[in-house]
């Protein structure tokens, strides 16, 4: 009796290390540039984690300010578990939306005060590193459409650990798609506008590096190269636009969802003296006025925290304009005429365009979460017609803008709004359908990270529609929505609406309904009343 039992237990202790072998041969992908080991959180078993892969060596030292340099093809072996830092960021003493109602949209800071009025400390110049999610029996084979995401934060914040960017519960749903979040350098980091460089828009640069990274790459993770979607929300849709264009005629994508943001947004001029480069240097001990290179080498030099916190404090002062103390603009793309150009309507009269299809979105009130924090009475909020008139100038007449020229291009383009007003996401009703409302609707975190409320069924609807429409995209960026019944801007035959076919989700009850655009684009085009809760 016990030689049984002792062969039984023998036999079932062999199976569960086989099983054990098993899973961890399943986390375990061998890339061109490394061997890498995921990992699997309970909450979502069927998912596989690749937090943190490098898709360029480190801008460090003598590397700081230059473009990236791609990661060299190696058998090392990481473990691909924790997630990066984000790249170097300054956390404003002045109080925002995000940093004090809608936290989750900002990356995690591990305990550090949010309005501290320094760099965050979860921020490295190390973090050229990007983030892979796919279901967990993904193979080689596979071959699944990916999406590859560009955060947002106004060109000086965000990252691949945004809490409500992280699709797991998205990936885990469907089982049909791989998702790939990069982090790229903002701030002075990656647009310095300095004298002493040749390239200036490195954070441009750092995604088309992550975007060839995932080109050579992803097939081992098991997904089809030939299906990207270069997807970016904010500052993230304007740069994936930017280096859409910039790379036009090798575009690597297969299709472009620009959340929020497109390169059609009002650029402005480099500054032919790069005084603001050199005002921080001066004020940071390299006054060099004469000799731009030497000014590089010095500010090299100098620790990024000290950097990041010089200007991030004389913004938070709000120093009175004067010679000797210059307004201090945000460092953001400036035209080059290399990778970001002036003139994108020139540049479609040229034939410069991407020619791949592309969505286009926006919410109901973007604006209502970026205008001037209303601490005089947040409960009220701000002026709703300075709010309207905001969200029209900025985001509505920039997707109008981008679709009618790429229709008028014969590019397939599909619009959406989104309207939905759900508790466990808007903490504050006037808030409605704020910029970025859309994103945990998307990637599924309204579940799991709703800042308060309950989660209703029409919510999940929603959701759930507009994640499987976006997957349709994926799928067949061409075609995919039209035959989900979602036809493109301009397309006439089939359409109610003369051609202006967009989908606005969550109005009035409704969980999708094909309207005219021009029930949005009359407000930019015709001057008309704009309606920010249709």
């Amino acid at each position: 009796m016990w030689l049984l039992q002792l062969v039984v237990g023998f036999l079932s202790l062999t199976a569960g290390l086989a099983e054990t072998s098993a899973s961890n041969d399943r986390l375990k992908v061998k890339a061109i540039t490394g061997v890498f080991t995921g990992i699997v959180d309970p909450e979502f078993p069927d998912v596989r984690q690749f937090r943190s892969i490098p898709y360029a060596e480190p801008p460090l030292g003598k590397r700081r300010w230059l473009p990236p340099t791609p990661v060299t093809p190696s058998v090392r072996h990481s473990y691909a578990q924790r997630f990066p830092p984000s790249c170097p960021q300054y956390l404003s003493r002045n109080l925002t939306l995000w940093n004090s109602n809608i936290t989750n949209f900002s990356i995690r800071l591990h305990g550090q005060n949010r309005t501290i009025g320094s760099m965050a400390q979860t921020s490295s110049e190390d973090c050229l590193y990007l983030a892979i999610w796919t279901p967990l029996n993904a193979t080689r084979n596979s071959n699944l459409p990916v999406a590859l995401f560009i955060p947002g934060g106004s060109f000086v914040n965000g990252g691949v650990d945004v809490p409500y960017q992280q699709p797991t519960p998205w990936v885990n749903r469907t089982q049909r798609h791989i998702f790939v979040s990069a982090n790229y350098r903002v701030n002075i980091a990656g647009f310095p506008w300095a004298a002493g460089l040749d390239d200036q828009n490195l954070g441009i640069l750092d995604q088309r590096a992550a975007l060839e990274w995932v080109y050579a790459n992803i097939p081992s993770f098991g997904g089809d190269r030939s299906r990207i979607t270069l997807w970016g929300h904010s500052a993230g849709g304007v740069a994936v636009d930017i280096a859409a264009h910039a790379y036009h005629d090798n575009p690597l994508a297969a299709g472009l969802f620009l959340q929020s943001g497109t390169a059609m947004v009002n650029i402005s001029l480099p500054d032919p003296t790069y005084s603001n480069f050199t005002f921080v240097a001066r004020n940071l001990g390299c006054d060099f006025p004469t000799d731009p290179l030497a000014e590089i080498d010095c500010m090299r030099q100098v620790p990024m925290a000290l950097i990041q916190n010089f200007i991030g404090d004389y913004r938070d002062n709000g120093t009175t304009t004067t010679d000797d103390h210059p307004s201090l603009p945000p460092f953001k793309p400036l035209p080059d005429e290399k990778v970001v150009f002036f003139n994108y309507t020139l540049r479609a009269a040229q034939g410069r365009t991407p020619r791949i299809p592309a969505l286009v979105s926006t919410t109901s009130n973007e604006q209502s979460s970026l205008t001037k924090y209303p601490a005089g009475n947040v409960t009220a909020g701000p002026y709703q017609a300075r709010v309207d008139r905001e969200t029209v100038d900025i985001f509505v007449c920039l997707a109008s803008n981008t679709t009618r020229s790429r229709a008028a291009q014969g590019l397939t383009t599909y619009r959406y709004e989104y309207a939905g007003n759900f508790s466990s996401l808007t903490p504050l009703g006037w808030m409605g359908a704020y910029h970025a409302s859309d994103v945990p609707m998307l990637f599924g975190t309204y579940e799991t990270l709703g800042e308060r409320g309950a989660v209703t069924g029409f919510q999940k609807e929603v959701a759930e529609r507009m994640q499987d429409y976006v997957l349709a995209f994926m799928e067949d960026p061409e075609s995919g929505l039209e035959r989900a019944g979602w036809l493109p801007w301009g397309r006439t035959e089939g359409s109610s609406v003369g051609g202006r076919n967009m989908m606005r989700f969550a109005s009035g009850g409704v969980v999708a309904r094909n309207v005219s655009a021009d029930e949005v684009d009359d407000a930019c085009v015709l001057g008309r009343e704009y309606n920010s809760s249709p």
